[in-house]
This record gives C-alpha cells, structure tokens and sequence, in this order.
C-alpha cells in the first residue's frame, strides 16, 4: 500500500452548454480505506449516446445512469464513461489490487480520479490503453448480442457502423452468423465494416431493403441491430428482416422522435422490436449470466485476435484539445471511427 494521503488537483472535461466542452480544475481526495486513485492514460468519447448529450439531445429531466457523471442532462454536466489507466494510490483495506496495475473504470474523461475499488476492472498486465478503453463499448456489444434471438447460420444485418456497430458486427459473426450485412451512409466505414469481416456493405435509403432481399433470396435478414442512432434506420430495419424476424433497438434516441410506420412488413411479418440497454442484462439469460460474468466476457475480448480493436483506433487528441475531439466528432471526416483522448503531460 502506497503512503501518500495528500489530494491532489486534476483535470476534467464539462459539457457546459449544447455544443459546448471545457476543462475544469478538480481536487481529487486521496483515497478512502476501499477506494483507490488512478491516473489516467486513456478515455474514449462515445460517438453515439455521449454525442446526443453534448449536442443537448438528452432529456433534461433524465436520471444519471452511473455514480461516477456529475451535474445533469440540462448541463453543466461531467459525462463519459470509458476511462483506462494505473492504479496510483490504494486505500489500506483494498485487495487483489497494487500501485501500477491496468484498469478500466466507466467514468467521464478526467487526468486523475478518486472511486470506491468496487469500481475498477482490472486490465491484463501489459495491455495497451488504447485497447482498454473498449471494454464500455464491448460490454454494450455483448449485451446486444445476447439481445438477439441469432441463430447459427442466420443473416444478421446491422445499421450504422461507428464503433458499437462495428464490433457487433463482429460479435454476431463469432456468435454464429452466417452471413453479416452491414449499412452505414459513410464509405470510409462502409469499407472498415468489409475490412473487418462483413460480408456487405450498403448504402442506407432507396433500395436497401431490396437489396437485403436480395442478398438472402427475398427472405430478409434474420436479425437486424439498430446502432446508427438515425430514427429512419430503424423503419428500414423493420422492413428489411424475414417473416418473425427480429429488430434489436440498441440506439438511445434521446428528445428526437422517430415515426415509424407499422401497417406493412411490421404486421403481416409478425416482426420482433427488441431494445437493448448496457445496464440491464436479458432476463432469459440470467440463470446463468450476470454482471460480473459479462464483464470477464469483455476482458477477455480485449485480448483477442479475432477483434481487431487496434484498427479502431482512428484518431488521438490530447486531453488538453479535448473540445477539439467533440468537434471532429461532429464534422465526421474521411476515415473517422474510435477517437481517443490521452492523458501525456497531465497532472
């Protein structure tokens, strides 16, 4: 166990406005008897649910869904929620932990952070930040997958292919698929979905459904993944899967609405709306899944060679420039998938 006691000042980002990103100075308490203190080296903006809060799309009344975001959806607000680093100091009843190990905690993008040790999930030895940051979007990749009714050999078809859609994408390849179909307006990421393992990449709006058709011989694909976050996509998926298909809703759609109609493929095909939430586990599946086995399932994934996380990783910004991130994010360059924050030179 370390002896230093003393607090010490960080960094931390702020959503202040719609649009709007500071840094703001903390002092982080040193660490109570089952807390522990880590220093930063990594966190990775969401492209999806933490974009919608920064653009001032989330409901303002909503609850905060974990203990470590601060302020609240109508702003100020400290919000993210994939941070990787080393532990730096340990309180004195904390166990199966030391100084310097890799972790893992769901907390908004900070240099330093004080949290009970509950939270941390340890990394293996030697494993590269950038790397760990993904285990908040495998553990949301995993949980839509156990969401889907996928059987071996079917046709999976997943709208949008930002990171989540990305891995799911492959998540349902290893979970048995026969074939994964892929849609996403952006060709950087039409080709990185194909890259990485799809079978097709198409192109959302007029013609996709008769497309998929196509591609499974006028059945329609088995199971569809809503991931893209654009309310019309879901329409799409609704009438691209077979008869007593499935439509997993993995996009959190915040104040936007999202029309559907339902008088066609919907009804006559006694079509499946399905949503998936990280936070809650499929009830069919609790016998034998729970949090804790969910999160080794992860761990586990971020060494595996099959997911090629590294190729993720599209772009890095100083924790310092981290505004900047937020504005990449929204601009969508050639070539944007995982951007990452890094923490070189912080307190």
């Amino acid at each position: 166990m370390s002896e230093a006691v003393e607090a010490v000042e960080a960094r931390s980002l702020w959503f202040t406005a719609p649009r709007r990103a500071e840094l703001r100075n903390e002092t982080v308490p040193a660490p109570g008897e089952a807390e522990v203190r880590v220093r930063a080296a990594a966190s990775a903006p969401s492209g999806g649910t933490e974009m919608l809060v920064y653009r001032g799309e989330a409901p303002a009344d909503a609850a905060l869904d974990l203990p470590t975001l601060e302020g609240s959806f109508g702003f100020p607000i400290k919000y993210g929620y994939a941070l990787s680093g080393r532990i730096e100091e340990l309180g004195e009843k904390v166990e199966g932990m030391a100084v310097g190990d890799p972790v893992f905690v769901h907390h908004p993008h900070q240099s330093r952070l004080t949290v009970p040790a509950s939270y941390v999930v340890p990394l293996p030895t030697g494993i590269d930040p950038s790397i760990g940051v993904f285990a908040a979007n495998l553990e949301t990749a995993v949980n839509i997958v156990h969401d889907s009714p996928l059987k071996l050999g079917e046709t999976a078809l997943v709208f949008g292919q930002g990171v989540v859609g990305l891995l799911v994408a492959q998540l349902l390849r290893l979970a048995g698929a026969g074939a994964v179909l892929t849609v996403d307006p952006l060709e950087s990421r039409r080709r990185l979905a194909l890259a990485l393992g799809a079978d097709g990449a198409l192109t959302p709006g007029e013609g996709l459904v008769e497309e998929v058709l196509a591609a499974t011989g006028g059945r329609g694909a088995d199971v569809a993944v809503e991931a893209s976050g654009a309310g019309e996509a879901l329409q799409d998926a609704v009438e691209a899967v077979a008869v007593e298909g499935t439509v997993v809703v993995a996009s959190w759609y915040g104040t936007k609405p999202v029309d559907l109609s339902l008088g066609q493929n919907f009804h006559r095909g006694r079509v499946t709306l399905r949503s998936s939430q990280v936070g809650m586990l499929n009830p069919a599946l609790s016998p034998r899944w729970d949090h804790a086995r969910r999160t080794r399932t992860v761990v586990e994934f971020l060494e595996d060679p099959r997911l090629r996380l590294g190729a993720l990783v599209s772009h890095r910004v100083p924790f310092e420039r981290a505004p900047d991130a937020y504005r990449l994010i929204e601009d969508r360059p050639a070539g944007l998938a995982q951007v990452l924050l890094t923490y070189e030179g912080e307190q």
